[in-house]
């Protein structure tokens, strides 16, 4: 009986891997896997740079592509949000905000010149990216 353990127990575990895997494709890459899809996540409103974020489990996109030298406002939308990503911190412009679980917040951070902004999640897991290029 116990010869017929180990081998139920490779499949189970292989169906559970596989179905993992199926899950995870087609999802938006993080900045830390070195990869990153193109995303249309950029608008232009009023003379302000809209770059929006969804923070829930992370940030997506977790690396976005906006303007240098035009106002900039970031967006995070949240949805039943209530993981450490409703925690927002850009260390450089010594922002640090807690989201609401469930809305949009603009985080207005000026006009930025041709650089990467980093930020983080208040515990630093979650992070995401915006290249300012010209």
């Amino acid at each position: 009986m116990s010869s017929k353990i180990l081998p139920i127990s490779i499949l189970i575990s292989a169906v559970i891997v596989g179905g993992a895997v199926l899950f995870t494709q087609g999802r938006n890459p993080s900045p830390q896997s070195g990869v990153s899809a193109p995303v249309d996540n950029v608008s232009i409103a009023d003379g302000k740079q809209i770059i929006e974020i969804a923070a829930k489990g992370g940030y997506r996109p977790g690396e976005s592509i906006a303007k240098a030298g035009v106002p900039t406002v970031l967006r995070f939308r949240t949805n039943g949000t209530f993981d450490c990503s409703s925690s927002i911190r850009i260390p450089s412009l010594n922002i640090s905000k807690v989201l609401p679980s469930s809305g949009n917040t603009d985080i207005d951070i000026g006009t930025p010149q041709l650089s990467t902004l980093l930020g983080t999640c208040g515990m630093g897991m979650y992070r995401f990216q915006v290249d300012f290029r010209s």
